[in-house]
């Protein structure tokens, strides 16, 4: 049975974890309203050279590009998008939980002939499948700490060499997209090669007729690395607010936890105390009455 020091000590020890998590709480805060512009900022960009990117598509067909080149699949490589760092909920245990599928189910076959590749960025995810013996093409830590687009352009250069020279056939990424603070979608993107939309993809959706200097292939070639970095750079900053979100509201909850407890340890100790109390008088006027008697 638990003594009333062992109460208060506990008590101590639980008051000082709920100021971490109160601390860590309004850091993840801070940190999300940024993460947050920023993801804000760079949608319309990514959204507009990608529209601009899938009109070109649409109307020239024939085009040649050996970013666009649909050919036979050999090797896959799936990017896991992950944090560096835990304390954030379900947030990496769920994105690895539907990469793990993604593996297993839809691509099963490549990875049971040696021939799917895990390429994580993040810490979570490169200790999960280093691990577990996944066959790995690349690893990237640490570059949440400091998020620069350079990191971004610096993934899709590696990709786009490894495609290029036919190391790898086809690239998936798997990645936490931010909605709201609260909540967090999984989404899995095809980056390269670069998928081809037809004409009934974007019909009523673009109808601007632009005129094209010095012509279309010119401006999809040059066009093409930009909207491969700008998608690469919107899922980092997706995967970054979405963490902090998710971290904010973990940390929030542990803080109430905390508080709780404390109410209920603290119910406890008084409980115990007032027995104590009672037990003690018990035993003063036990001793005083038996005093009396002789």
């Amino acid at each position: 049975m638990a003594t009333l020091r062992d109460i208060k000590r506990r008590i101590i020890g639980v008051k000082s974890t709920q100021q971490i998590t109160k601390a860590m709480k309004m850091v993840a805060a801070a940190k999300l309203r940024r993460a947050q512009e920023n993801i804000i900022n760079a949608r319309p960009y990514s959204r507009k050279i990608s529209d601009l990117f899938r009109q070109l598509v649409s109307i020239d067909s024939n085009i040649n590009n050996p970013l666009l080149a649909q050919r036979p699949v050999n090797n896959v490589a799936v990017v896991v998008v992950t944090s560096d760092r835990g304390l954030c909920g379900g947030f990496n245990m769920n994105l690895i939980r539907e990469a793990t599928r993604l593996i297993h189910e839809d691509y099963r076959d490549y990875y049971e002939s040696g021939n799917l590749y895990i390429y994580p960025i993040g810490k979570k995810g490169a200790d999960h499948f280093s691990r577990r013996n996944y066959k790995m093409l690349g690893e990237l830590s640490g570059v949440f700490s400091d998020l620069q687009f350079p990191a971004a352009a610096g993934i899709v250069n590696d990709l786009k060499k490894r495609f290029l020279s036919g190391e790898i056939d086809r690239v998936l990424v798997v990645f936490n997209e931010f909605k709201s603070v609260m909540q967090q979608r999984i989404t899995i993107e095809q980056l390269l090669p670069v998928p081809r939309v037809t004409n009934n993809d974007v019909e009523g959706k673009i109808n601007t007729d632009y005129i094209y200097e010095p012509d279309r292939t010119v401006i999809l070639n040059n066009l093409l690395p930009k909207h491969l970095n700008s998608q690469m750079w919107r899922i980092l900053l997706e995967s970054n607010a979405s963490e902090l979100g998710a971290r904010m509201t973990a940390m929030d909850m542990a803080t109430e936890n905390a508080k709780e407890l404390i109410k209920v340890l603290q119910l406890r100790f008084n409980r115990e105390r007032q027995a104590a109390i009672t037990t003690e008088i018990l035993e003063i006027v036990s001793g005083a009455n038996a005093l009396k008697g002789e």
